[in-house]
């Protein structure tokens, strides 16, 4: 009897095409699979220029539960959304950080949303549907590493208004973000040598103030 492939690179027209033979060599279902995108591909002009996608599809070993069943609710939901994307897992994660999974294809921007609202509420959704099957760590979702992007971004940002209100002397207050966007600004700043930060209002209008270190609480003019 032939042993199974454990993994392929698969190149086709598209990502989903070069997906679709991968899972035919591997003879497995997607929930069984990471697949890892290698190029996107592209049309060329006239022809000339065009580059075909690339994967690497790998199959799950069998303790990877909680990836594969993650990879399966995610795609399930891009199937009911009729989205033209596939997911990949990142990372499989352990037993104290969740799986990290990766969103690609043609309509993948749609998924984003005004500052990642849309990738926020379903990334809660899948949670909240895995999170049926008994307690287990945050699954992440990305959309075409857009959260690593926004992270530097806002790393960058931070850095820049702290050496602003360090100039000034004043506290600068950035736009409402959601929890996991002033994270980053709060861990960026941690250990500046001359701000502090601080979140200020309530729900969505939640936003991060950054002040001069000088200027305490009780002590502000």
């Amino acid at each position: 009897m032939r042993n199974k492939l454990e993994r392929v690179e698969i190149s086709a027209k598209t990502v989903d095409e070069a997906v679709e033979v991968a899972l035919k060599e591997l003879d497995a279902d997607r929930e069984e699979v990471t697949i890892e995108v290698l190029s996107q591909g592209r049309a060329g002009i006239f022809g000339i220029g065009a580059e075909q996608a690339r994967v690497r599809v790998t199959r799950l070993a069998p303790s990877h539960t909680l990836a594969s069943d993650a990879i399966e609710v995610v795609n399930k939901l891009l199937g009911a959304m009729q989205v033209s994307a596939t997911a990949s897992l990142r990372t499989s994660g352990d037993d104290e950080t969740g799986p990290a999974i990766d969103i690609n294809g043609d309509d993948s921007g749609l998924l984003i949303g005004k500052r990642g609202e849309t990738l926020q509420s379903m990334q809660f959704l899948v949670n909240l549907i895995l999170g049926k099957q008994g307690n287990h760590p945050l699954v992440v979702l990305d959309v075409e590493e857009y959260k690593e992007r926004r992270s530097r971004s806002l790393q960058a940002m931070a850095m820049r208004i702290a050496e602003r209100v360090t100039a000034s002397g004043r506290p600068i207050s950035l736009e409402p973000m959601p929890p996991s966007e002033r994270r980053v600004i709060h861990v960026a700043l941690a250990d500046h040598p001359s701000v502090t930060t601080e979140s200020v209002g309530a729900g969505a209008m939640r936003k991060v103030t950054v002040y001069p270190k000088r200027e305490k609480r009780g002590e502000r003019q």
